[in-house]
């Protein structure tokens, strides 16, 4: 479902000879014309969330050299990137979650295909910036109704203020450099932690500048206290983390097996490997 007021956008062919394409910006940004858009995205200076469209594809970037989402112009509601597939490994564990909190909207992957497919799920998206949010109709991401809404809000702040439990966080906030800085400088692992159900699970994704990385892994150590599997996504050169409420066991079970394949069969993704990495692979921090 799309908007009947669409946001006015400079549109132009993208200034990257290897990266071909058409640019879309909400206008005006900064006042800037259609010539210096374009300039000081070459330039990779414009603060500014922008669209890249191919023959094939929607990619939302914050910057040229990252890209935050990247849609299907065929399947929409597909998951492209590896590490949004492999962020759905959740479902192994909770398979049923009443309400999903994700924390980073950017062009929708995740929040699109839990709620085609998790109908009985409430799901609540915080999204800091608003012009991403403006956005949301370029990606198709639905309608708020009445199992699925968008928050303008800081994560960190929207954590401390919500009292109703979480069956499942996710967490896949960035800027133009890497990891969301406010969720490192903020009690938001420790408010993360108290707002999960008992069974509940963080799942973040791990991505841009490293030297990010080791200040939110150590505050997740120390506010949770149950079990975590730190994963590669090798195709995406990121990183997903899934963090346990409780102590759980990170083994291969016919129970997970059966769910695994279930879960594939359902839903076309590659669960019983999903299961094998996490259970026989994983890293624990």
């Amino acid at each position: 479902m799309t908007s009947k007021n669409q946001p006015p956008f400079l549109q132009f062919d993208s200034p990257w000879v290897l990266d071909p394409g058409t640019v879309r910006v909400l206008s005006p940004p900064d006042g800037l014309s259609e010539a210096e858009v374009s300039q000081r995205l070459k330039d990779g200076v414009l603060a500014h969330p922008y669209i890249l469209e191919t023959t094939s594809e929607r990619r939302l970037h914050f910057a040229p050299d990252s890209i935050q989402s990247v849609m299907s112009l065929d399947e929409p509601d597909a998951l492209i990137s590896a590490y949004t597939r492999k962020m759905m490994a959740f479902l192994l564990f909770k398979p049923q979650p009443r309400n999903i909190v994700m924390v980073g909207l950017g062009g929708g992957s995740l929040p699109k295909f839990c709620y085609r497919y998790l109908r009985k799920t409430q799901i609540t998206v915080v999204e800091i910036d608003a012009r991403v949010i403006a956005l949301r109709d370029e990606f198709r991401v639905p309608a708020d109704d009445d199992r699925f809404r968008i928050v303008c809000d800081d994560g960190a702040r929207y954590m401390a203020n919500r009292s109703e439990n979480i069956d499942v966080l996710i967490v896949d906030a960035f800027d133009r450099i890497g990891l969301a800085p406010t969720l490192a400088t903020t009690d938001f692992y420790t408010q993360a932690a108290q707002r999960l159900s008992p069974d509940g699970l963080l799942v973040m994704n791990f991505s841009g500048d490293t030297q990010r990385y080791s200040t939110h892994i150590k505050q997740i150590g120390v506010a949770f206290s149950g079990s975590k599997a730190l994963l590669p996504v090798t195709t995406d050169d990121n990183l997903v983390l899934f963090t346990f409420k409780k102590r759980i066991s990170l083994a291969t079970t016919a129970r997970y097996e059966s769910r695994a394949q279930r879960l594939q069969a359902r839903l076309a993704l590659e669960f019983p490997r999903y299961l094998h990495r996490i259970c026989q692979g994983h890293v624990v921090i």
